[in-house]
């Protein structure tokens, strides 16, 4: 049986790509149905639509979590210890897609506290893994 912390680690990956791809394919109708020049993209997608900025900066949120939690459930899976990731492995999940959908849909002030309650949650999940990994690591 598949634990918890590997889909986890797998859907937060695949989220990360889905994000990439979605950014990309928007990026290709705009070249190739709108006349946007292709080398005219900046990683922050400054020039284009808020939607666009936004989803680039979604992306950019994943990809810059990406090695410290899917960090915490790689060494998770390795040393065996799933037993600290996987009760809260999908509610990590869970936080991270409100918190990317959120950043999707509005900048309005009500939604940035909500996608700052998802990131809390993410962060306090992170700071407990990493100190149950290394209490047991320490012995």
């Amino acid at each position: 049986m598949t634990s918890p912390s590997a889909i986890v680690l797998a859907g937060f990956i695949a989220w990360a790509l889905a994000l990439l791809v979605l950014m990309e394919l928007l990026r290709g109708y705009l070249v190739l149905f709108k006349g946007v020049p292709a080398n005219q993209f900046t990683p922050d997608n400054a020039t284009l639509s808020p939607f666009m900025q936004r989803l680039a900066r979604a992306h950019a949120n994943c990809v810059e979590g990406l090695p410290i939690f899917a960090g915490l459930l790689v060494l998770a899976l390795l040393t065996g210890q799933t037993a600290i990731t996987d009760p809260l492995a999908y509610a990590f999940l869970v936080a991270r897609l409100i918190q990317s959908c959120v950043h999707l849909a509005s900048q309005s002030v009500a939604a940035v506290f909500c996608r700052f309650a998802a990131f809390a949650v993410q962060l306090a999940i992170g700071v407990y893994w990493v100190v149950r990994l290394l209490a047991l690591a320490s012995g």
